[in-house]
């Protein structure tokens, strides 16, 4: 066997290459020291952290909903606003509606699978791709809506973020990508404190701003009460003014999105699962519309004005008027203009709608892996990275809704256009999976207090159903042409992608069934040494090709050069190897195909012989050296991979810089592989109508 010291460094083994350190040390600072795959269980999340984790997005929604409220009614003048507490309502009906669904869900579903398990099971694969486009694209939505209404909350009391709002909502996907990384318990715990203050500084606003003006009978009046406010519609036919009451309500739904997110989080919840992801929906939807309905009545009871277009509807005696939002015009009538509960209640309103963002690194990358499960997503979904996180999932979501940020600079009033259209699709279609789930169980029950549960449960998912789709139809039409087409159109492209990776996956799968026949071994074995030049890597290939034994060795160079040429073989001839050196013609210069070539003449003699094609290779230990090294060899595997009966082995040989390598880094790296698994652990619960759910469903 032909040695050398380049196989192996008699140097020392250390120090590793500080590059390579400085790097990895960095990334522990970010996102901390890697979890044992045995500590899954200890990141699992209790209903106090977990209410913060998933529901941020739906509690946030306080923050811009009455906006959305207030300024579509405005476009049919001041007297319009009277009507708020009424569109308030019904949402806070579909509020109710669809919590009281999504409870039933969880128990029945406990997987992490969500809207998209119910449809699939229930309605078909179809379906339940369909309702993953949905929800796809409705995630990525909710962090480029979040994150652009926290910078333009921002921005309104600190100018330099007002303008530089893309690079500041960046900047902010950034931060959020980072904290998930570390983990959910870790991203939990960061935005609990947060979450909790919003709630309790909007329910103190509430609770302060009602009992002077009920109890202590102040007269309080909002910044904005006393302007003139103009109608942009100035005559609106009685069609036109229901239209513009559907779009209202429409636009007060985004107060909805983010209510999926726990069904789709069920396994991140701590035992038992499905009854604690029950309890925190109930807590979503009860402090929700609390939140929402108080500012609303709050907001008519000061008589607050906010309109779509302060420019042309606001009639100012001083020239030029800043609106502010909803949340900080109560904020300072209730407390004063620059009082410490002011500042604080801005600022946290700003925060808890970056942290509103969370919801969907939750939720997306759950349902990234369980789609990369089924095979409609690259199995990279399914892996978790160094803190047990869905790593890729997160950074996909990340670069995705930065795209977004950039492509609509940021602006919240064009990216809601978009908003909430995948979320009902995934409502209704995931209502409609969960009546047939009921029907099948109903037709084998025939305990009476089970029956009379689950007749309820289907009526409760029945009334939703159909709720949900008549919100879903209201969305569609009041908000096609704002925009709402490019989230359907966006949908469609997640669908066809999937279909065609869910495709390709099938039939690669069938192609590698094994079949009964047993496998014809090859009738001989010829060797193709691969010479550019005698030296040690040759050399070692020619050893190690000797040792494999094959039928036939022969040592092949290609003739670019005659004097190149020349030399090498009167260094083989020197050294006296006793494999023959076989030189093949190239008068175009060319490499490659005379090499194909060659190695198709081989094996032409008899199908069942395969050639084994020895390639000499340098290891090196920086970047930039693979680009001044292998790079005819790399042409020459990618080619020769495609001929049948050939194999290709790479013969290493270490240069010294290869030695500097921190090979424990990239062992560490490439041990992450796509893992393959159940998709979830059942958790013991006590018999109840769950049980028998879980078994007929098995």
């Amino acid at each position: 066997m032909v040695s050398g010291a380049g196989y192996a460094g008699s140097g020392p083994a250390v120090p590793l290459a500080l590059v390579a350190s400085t790097t990895s040390l960095a990334k522990r600072l970010l996102l901390g020291r890697p979890f044992r795959s045995d500590k899954l269980q200890h990141t699992l999340l209790p209903k106090r952290i977990a209410l913060p984790v998933f529901a941020s997005d739906a509690l946030s929604s306080v923050a811009y909903a009455p906006d959305e409220i207030l300024l579509t009614l405005s476009i049919a003048g001041a007297a319009a606003f009277a009507i708020s507490p009424w569109v308030t309502l019904a949402v806070a009906v579909v509020m109710v509606t669809v919590v009281a669904s999504y409870r039933q869900n969880v128990h029945a579903y406990p997987s992490g699978g969500g809207d998209y398990e119910v449809a699939t099971v229930n309605l078909g694969p179809r379906a339940g791709l369909s309702v993953a486009s949905a929800l796809l694209v409705d995630y990525i939505l909710t962090v480029a809506v979040s994150v652009s209404s926290g910078v333009n909350n921002l921005g309104s009391v600190v100018p330099w973020v007002g303008d530089n709002k893309v690079g500041v909502a960046i900047a902010a996907v950034a931060v959020l990508t980072a904290l998930n990384l570390r983990g959910l318990r870790e991203a939990g715990v960061a935005f609990a404190v947060p979450t909790y203050l919003f709630i309790l500084v909007i329910l103190g606003m509430i609770a302060t701003g009602l009992f002077r003006i009920f109890v202590l009978g102040e007269d309080l009046r909002a910044p904005s009460a006393g302007l003139t406010i103009t109608a942009e519609e100035h005559h609106l036919t009685s069609f036109a003014f229901v239209f513009l009451l559907l779009r209202t309500f429409s636009s007060g739904c985004a107060a909805l999105t983010g209510v999926e997110a726990i069904s789709n989080g069920v396994p991140a919840f701590k035992p038992p699962k499905s009854k604690n992801a029950a309890t925190t929906l109930m807590l979503l939807g009860g402090l929700a519309i609390v939140m929402l309905a108080g500012i609303v009545l709050l907001a008519r009871m000061t008589h607050l004005q906010y309109v779509e277009d302060p420019g042309t509807q606001i009639v100012a005696n001083a020239g030029f008027y800043e609106q502010k939002t909803v949340t900080a015009q109560l904020a300072q009538t209730v407390f004063g203009d620059g009082s410490f509960m002011f500042l604080l209640t801005g600022g946290i309103t700003a925060l808890i709608l970056f942290l509103a963002a969370n919801t969907a690194f939750n939720g997306f990358p759950v349902l990234g892996s369980i789609l990369a499960q089924d095979r409609y997503l690259p199995r990279q979904f399914h892996t978790r990275g160094d803190r047990l996180a869905f790593s890729n999932g997160i950074v996909f979501l990340a670069g995705a809704a930065i795209v977004l940020i950039i492509a609509f600079q940021a602006e919240t009033t064009r990216l809601i256009q978009l908003y909430i259209v995948g979320v009902f699709v995934s409502f209704t279609l995931s209502q409609g999976g969960m009546i047939r789930h009921w029907n099948r169980l109903l037709k084998i029950q025939r305990d009476p207090e089970r029956r009379r549960r689950m007749i309820r449960s289907r009526a409760i998912n029945t009334f939703g159903m159909g709720l949900t789709g008549a919100v879903l139809i209201v969305v569609l039409i009041t908000k096609f042409l704002l925009g709402a087409w490019i989230a359907i159109a966006a949908m469609i492209v997640f669908y066809a992608l999937m279909l065609a990776i869910h495709k390709h996956y099938t039939r690669v799968a069938e192609e590698l069934q094994p079949t009964e026949e047993r496998p014809v071994l090859p009738s001989r074995n010829h060797a193709v040494i691969l010479v550019s030049k005698v030296h040690q890597p040759t050399l070692r290939a020619v050893a190690y090709a000797q040792a494999t034994r094959p039928d036939t060795i022969t040592a092949v160079t290609v003739n670019v050069d005659d004097k190149d040429t020349r030399n090498i073989q009167a260094e083989w001839e020197r050294r006296e190897l006793s494999v023959s050196l076989t030189v093949v013609d190239s008068p175009y210069r060319e490499i490659t195909k005379p090499i194909i070539d060659f190695v198709k003449g081989v094996r032409r003699a008899s199908p069942r012989d395969v050639v084994t094609v020895f390639v000499p290779e340098y290891v090196v230990g920086r970047w930039w050296e693979n680009l001044l090294h292998n790079q005819s060899a790399l042409r020459i595997k990618g080619r020769l991979l495609f001929e049948p009966g050939v194999m290709v082995t790479s013969v290493p040989w270490q240069l010294r810089s290869s030695q500097d390598r921190d090979l424990e880094r990239l062992d560490r790296g490439l041990s992450r592989a796509p893992a393959r698994g159940p998709r979830f652990h059942p958790e013991p619960t006590p018999p109840d109508d769950h049980d028998q759910i879980g078994a007929d469903q098995k």
